[in-house]
């Protein structure tokens, strides 16, 4: 094993970053600076909290056409809420939910998944074959949470309409993770807080929208 300093790990920012940067900053900053600086200020108070993929090509501020501090922002392999269990080590997003529930009061929680998603691929082919990469241990374990979204899934002639299917199910299935948090579920019966869950189409640009009477997703 080669023996090396913390410091040879570290590199320059890539140049091409940079550039992006100072193009933003010339820019973009300028445009919003009176809003960047209220918002330092001030603080955040963002009206709802995004759960969605670390997948590059989902990035909600876009596809909503935000504002700075308009949306916290929550992401994870597969857009998945845990079921509430106080003594799980998956608890990054359960503090990220109490944090904006409990702490910005945040009206709204949105569950974002989309098309494609590779996340959803492989926890399909974890629950139906316990095919597991040798090489991401905690991407593994993660994705055994996808295990009841599983177990609902209708049959289908291929695995790819029944991966299709899981990107909606699991959304469900977080939504019915999310309610068993006492603290949503007391800002929900006192009618403060709202659920949503959305599906959004990468190739297409379209979104579509859990219909609370059928439990189906329809365009919005």
């Amino acid at each position: 094993m080669i023996n090396k300093n913390k410091s040879d790990y570290i590199k320059p920012l890539p140049n091409k970053l940079i550039k992006q940067y100072k193009g933003w900053k010339s820019s973009g900053f300028l445009k919003n600076k009176d809003l960047y600086q209220k918002l330092s200020v001030e603080g955040q108070k963002p009206s709802a909290m995004i759960i969605s993929c670390v997948d590059s090509r989902v990035q909600s501020t876009q596809i909503f056409d935000t504002e700075p501090g308009d949306f916290f922002i929550h992401r994870n392999i597969a857009n998945l809420v845990p079921p509430y269990d106080r003594d799980s080590d998956n608890t990054g997003t359960a503090a990220a939910l109490e944090f904006a529930v409990c702490g910005l009061k945040v009206s709204h929680i949105i569950i974002l998944g989309h098309s494609g998603c590779g996340g959803i691929k492989n926890g399909y082919y974890l629950c139906k074959n316990d095919k597991k990469n040798a090489d991401l241990f905690f991407v593994n374990k993660w994705l055994r949470i996808l295990n009841p979204a599983f177990s609902k899934l209708s049959t289908h002639s291929s695995d790819q309409s029944g991966i299709e299917e899981l990107e909606k199910t699991s959304i469900k299935t977080s939504i019915d993770n999310l309610i068993e948090f006492p603290f949503i579920k007391n800002e929900l019966d006192e009618g403060t807080l709202s659920i949503h869950g959305l599906w959004y189409d990468i190739a297409a640009g379209n979104l579509e929208m859990l219909d609370p009477e059928t439990m189906k997703f329809k365009s919005c």
